[in-house]
């Protein structure tokens, strides 16, 4: 379960194939490989104006202060139930004491 699965040598590229050198009495230009082309890129930049970083900085300060107060409410709720869980306890347990003495 935990070992590398590695993928099967027939799905690996097949190796590029070397280029012919030039024979002594052959011109060298019929030998140039085209000329690489230029990609665009898949998707445009992002570029932030200072107004549209102030935006993005206030927005992501927002979104950690909600969810931190939210994670603190959670805790604060799970304390307070385990406080007044354990008082239950200790009242149902001076009750069964004294249902026993009497």
């Amino acid at each position: 379960m935990f070992t590398p699965k590695y993928p099967t040598p027939d799905t690996a590229p097949p190796p590029a194939a070397p280029m012919p050198a030039p024979a002594a009495n052959t011109p060298v230009t019929s030998v140039h490989a085209p000329a690489p082309v230029l990609q665009t890129p898949a998707r445009p930049t992002v570029q932030l104006t200072p107004g549209g970083l102030i935006t993005v900085v206030a927005g992501g300060t927002a979104v950690v202060l909600v969810v931190g107060a939210v994670l603190v409410s959670l805790l604060l709720a799970v304390a307070i139930t385990g406080v007044s869980v354990a008082l239950v306890a200790v009242v149902l347990r001076l009750l069964l004491k004294d249902l026993h003495n009497r």
